[in-house]
């Protein structure tokens, strides 16, 4: 402990010398004891405040060390870096684990202001808040969050550019992420002036996927150590199970993701499917020793919009042949949504002889090069095939309305949401026979294919396009399926995730 001591000194000499430095320390310090010892009176001076901070780390406690950490530097640890400094507290004393958390200050976050946020509800709304990118998971989360926010007292949160952090989201971010504008996107302009919240003692919930290494190995920390009771939204293992379909480096990415989804309290999957791959999954960590999350089924709504008659004109205008019924395709543009086979299909119709449109409706892609080249040369031989980007809510729900049929032949689907918001629109679809879709499936309105066979599609889709009563047949068990609202899909998720989710002396 003697060897320690000089060590301490020299930070407080440092500090003296630096009033940035020291001003910011004085406040992470004050903000670090209240939190740990809320009894202990804050002293005036640095070097007393070093002293009581040391004093409230000596036991060496992973979780506190973590809390000092994530407090001092301004910044989430990761998990590696508690272990290290907690061995050197062990070893060389806290003093000296203090020391060596203050060196780890970086210059550049001497203006940012640390809050500790303790028995709150943080809901983790990165991309919601800070992209323009709606995909399936962005709907699901914005559907959802909305409605806890409308219910529930909670807080959003977003990370920082470099995510290292974490922050509350401003005023344009809250708007974009509850569904009510979607301004561009916005920056936090460096960490100066920032203030950054350290989730302690709190409920963390991650209702969207997370793969940016930096954001997940610090989740990974807070599920450790920040005694946070913490869930996360389960929607497929994709990336595990169906790897060769994905976007370069997602494998990697995700495998990062489920390293700190494995020491999360609770997975809620969207769907049987994805409950079954999730536990699947956490078979595996027994070899790890590690137990693992708690895993369930909540399984999504079927809603659907009632889009006014006046969009569903302008939609007929827009998108539709005069006498030719309309086939849609919603989802992204990537291998596992399987769209080169819809394309082949549909071009064996209509070398049949059949009529129809075919709209594809998706606003993100990768992989995707095969299917843009095969739809050009399709549009350049008059097919009447189309790709539309950017539709917004209120569009696709009148697509849904207008369309004869939808298809959705994907190979792996968390859940399938454009199946279920086809039938819930009243409109029959075509998927697969297998997974999450089937489940959609079972209560009516679909023809249910292998979506590996080309032939079989075309036969769905035809017996769609030209027999009126299996068309009529599949329209009213479409009608008749059990009703089940984002509303009931928001309470569920809350109750479980938060209102049952509790550690000891919560």
């Amino acid at each position: 402990m003697s060897t320690a001591a000089p060590t301490l000194g020299r930070v407080s000499r440092s500090v003296r010398m630096n009033r940035s430095l020291r001003g910011a320390l004085h406040s992470r310090l004050v903000t670090l004891l209240a939190a740990l010892r809320p009894a202990t009176q804050p002293a005036s001076s640095i070097e007393t405040l070093l002293r009581q901070s040391a004093d409230a780390l000596s036991g060496h406690d992973p979780e506190e060390v973590w809390l000092a950490l994530a407090v001092i530097t301004a910044r989430l640890p990761e998990a590696a870096e508690v272990v290290t400094l907690r061995r050197l507290g062990e070893l060389e004393g806290p003093q000296a684990m203090l020391a060596e958390i203050v060196r780890r200050i970086p210059a550049g976050s001497l203006g940012t202001r640390v809050e500790v946020a303790t028995g709150e509800v943080l809901v983790d709304v990165n991309h919601l808040a800070r992209t323009t990118l709606i995909t399936g998971i962005q709907r699901v989360t914005q559907r959802t969050v909305s409605r806890w926010h409308r219910d529930h007292g909670l807080s959003l949160v977003c990370w920082t550019d470099d995510e290292l952090a974490i922050r509350r989201t401003n005023a344009a971010e809250t708007t974009r992420a509850l569904g009510r504008a979607r301004p561009e996107r916005v920056r936090d302009n460096g960490r100066n002036h920032l203030t950054v919240v350290v989730p302690w003692r709190s409920h963390y919930l991650l209702p969207e996927v997370a793969l940016e290494v930096p954001r997940t190995a610090r989740i990974q920390a807070v599920a450790l150590y920040s005694r946070c009771t913490t869930a996360v939204i389960g929607f497929d293992t994709v990336p595990l199970t169906s790897a060769e379909t994905t976007d370069t480096n997602v494998p990697a990415y995700f495998m990062r993701a489920l390293a700190a989804v494995r020491h999360v309290d609770r997975v809620a999957c969207i769907s049987e499917a994805a409950a079954s791959e999730y536990e699947g999954w956490r078979m595996m960590l027994s070899s790890l020793g590690v137990r693992g999350p708690d895993i369930r089924e909540v399984s999504l709504p079927v809603e659907a919009a009632v889009p006014d008659p006046a969009h569903i004109a302008a939609v007929r205008d827009r998108y539709m042949m005069l006498a030719a019924p309309l086939v849609l395709c919603v989802g992204s543009h990537e291998p596992r949504k399987n769209h080169l086979a819809v394309l082949h299909a549909a071009e064996l119709l209509w070398r049949k002889g059949l009529v129809f449109s075919l709209l594809f409706v998706g606003g993100n892609t990768w992989q995707s090069d095969r299917f843009h080249r095969r739809l050009a040369e399709l549009q350049a031989a008059n097919r009447p095939v189309e790709a539309a980007r950017g539709i917004d809510d209120d569009t696709l729900w009148a697509l849904y309305r207008v369309a004869r049929s939808t298809v959705f032949p994907s190979l792996n689907e968390g859940f399938g949401l454009p199946v279920a918001e086809s039938l819930a629109s009243g409109t029959p679809a075509v998927t697969s026979d297998f997974g999450s879709m089937r489940e959609i499936g079972a209560h009516g309105g679909t023809l249910l294919i292998d979506p590996r066979d080309d032939h079989a599609i075309a036969g769905a889709l035809e017996t769609l396009l030209t027999d009126d009563l299996v068309h009529a047949r599949l329209v009213r068990e479409a009608a008749a399926r059990p009703a089940r609202t984002w509303d009931d899909y928001a309470r569920e998720t809350w109750d479980y995730m938060v209102t049952t989710n509790r550690r000891p002396g919560q």
